[in-house]
């Protein structure tokens, strides 16, 4: 009887322990599989179970969760929704996330192992802890005068504390809602439907994931290339430029908006935007030369990201002599997003030097602490002083007696470049309105901003359409606002 007793035990210990083995196996090494399991609904109802981390502006969170009491139990809500939805993004029950939502997602949903003091055991328990908070490098009031500025019409505002990289203002317009995506009702399909069927593209990012020719801001890369390579060396010294001037190896002319472009200097030229001056200077500088210092501004990067990827800037390196011309007064296949331009200014604005710009300024947990900071990334040389200094008396020059007189600030320096992008078949489309700048207040020891503003769809008529008259006077109230909160 003791005999059986005790085999009994034993054949009920191996079953026992083939019990454990498998619920191990199933619940340890097969997560994965199960969690793959579109049945199995419980990942989807854990995640949306406890609120989501906010995204906060100014030290003001600009999103939040509402409890509503169903079975995916937080929804994601946006306060001023439309002005910051190129940052955040939306947190969509039906159709996921974009932009910092979807890169802050670990912090944001709380399964970030920073999140855990004992992260191994969370990852075992499969355990979430309360969502962390992203704090970002907006200035909302630049925010806000950049948003006023665009108003309703099309186009974008990117700006850039030149020191350090800090993403300041990212405007977008015509914008959208996030938290009309939040749920997954019929009202959400609804209005992912109209949004994605809306000919203005409201939920595409303008100011980081649009390119667009930049027109004569792009001369500002140009005239740096050029005084590098020794091309110009005096920027009052008159220029051997013809007007019009005829595009090597073709019989196209090329001629300017205004008069008196013909072998004006260097200044002029840039003070009133020649295009024949600056066509042949990007010919005689060379296409080596030309593309060496567009990459260095950051044209052709490919892995830019704020933390979520940015479009990249692109300028051609395998034009003829003619495509060199036009691809030096931001024409041909030259194009660029207005945070790539907002780099350029503030290259200039910085000595020559540019940083790479970054959106999130520390991740914290949901009591304050911080996971980890950002900060200001190395800096790249992207250009002589020297050069940059004669950039910035050029552009200063621009604001002071040229066409980007309507940017001019009371009590600080300000330089500028304006732009109007020709584009479309034959040219046909409405020109874009362009103005890049930067501003330094009297007395400061650098620049507190650099700024770009593209304007598609000016509401004037075609040949009033201008940089200067329209992008001009919204870079100076976001430069403006960045200035009055230092």
């Amino acid at each position: 009887m003791t005999r059986c007793i005790r085999h009994t035990t034993v054949f009920s210990g191996v079953l026992l322990a083939a019990l454990l083995v498998n619920a191990a196996r199933v619940q340890v090494v097969q997560p994965a599989v199960e969690d793959g399991n579109p049945a199995d609904r419980r990942p989807t109802i854990a995640r949306y179970g406890q609120p989501r981390g906010d995204i906060l502006v100014g030290g003001r969170a600009v999103t939040g969760s509402e409890d509503t009491g169903e079975h995916l139990r937080y929804e994601r809500t946006y306060t001023d929704g439309p002005l910051y939805a190129p940052v955040t993004g939306f947190a969509s029950q039906r159709y996921g996330e974009t932009l910092l939502e979807r890169t802050e997602d670990p912090v944001l949903s709380g399964t970030d192992p920073m999140l855990s003091a004992l992260p191994l055991w969370s990852d075992l328990a499969r355990s979430r802890g309360d969502g962390g908070d992203v704090v970002t490098t907006l200035d909302p009031a630049a925010q806000r005068a950049a948003f006023r500025g665009l108003g309703d019409r099309t186009g974008a505002v990117a700006a850039i504390e030149p020191s350090t990289g800090r993403v300041l203002a990212l405007v977008s317009t015509p914008s959208y809602d996030p938290g009309l995506l939040s749920g997954n009702d019929a009202a959400v399909a609804r209005a992912w439907a109209r949004l994605n069927a809306d000919p203005d593209r409201p939920m595409l990012n303008r100011a980081a994931r649009q390119t667009y020719p930049p027109g004569s801001t792009f001369k500002v890369v140009t005239a740096a290339a050029a005084l590098d390579a020794g091309v110009v060396r005096d920027l009052d010294a008159r220029t051997r430029s013809p007007d019009p001037y005829t595009l090597p190896g073709t019989t196209t002319r090329l001629t300017n908006e205004s008069d008196g472009c013909r072998d004006v200097s260097l200044r002029d030229a840039f003070t009133w935007s020649c295009n024949t001056v600056f066509a042949r200077l990007g010919v005689e500088t060379g296409a080596r030369a030309m593309a060496a210092t567009a990459e260095a501004f950051g044209f052709n990067d490919t892995g830019l990201r704020i933390p979520y990827p940015v479009a990249p800037s692109t300028f051609d390196t395998t034009v003829d002599r003619a495509q060199l011309a036009l691809s030096s007064i931001g024409q041909y296949n030259t194009r660029a997003t207005p945070l790539q331009m907002a780099m350029v200014a503030g290259a200039v604005a910085s000595g020559g030097q540019s940083r790479a710009p970054y959106l999130v300024e520390r991740r914290v947990t949901a009591h304050g602490t911080t996971l980890s900071t950002t900060g200001p990334r190395h800096a790249r040389q992207v250009m002589k002083p020297s050069t940059a200094a004669r950039l910035r008396d050029l552009m200063r020059d621009v604001v002071d007696r040229g066409t980007g007189r309507n940017a001019a600030l009371p009590h600080a320096t300000v330089g500028g470049k304006t732009g109007t992008a020709q584009h479309g078949l034959g040219n046909t489309g409405t020109p874009y309105a362009w103005f890049v700048s930067w501003a330094q207040a009297d007395g400061a020891v650098e620049p507190a901003v650099a700024v770009a503003v593209v304007v598609e769809d000016a509401s004037a008529r075609r040949g009033r359409i201008t940089g200067g008259g329209m992008a001009a006077p919204i870079a100076r109230s976001v430069m403006e606002a960045v200035l009055r909160s230092r």
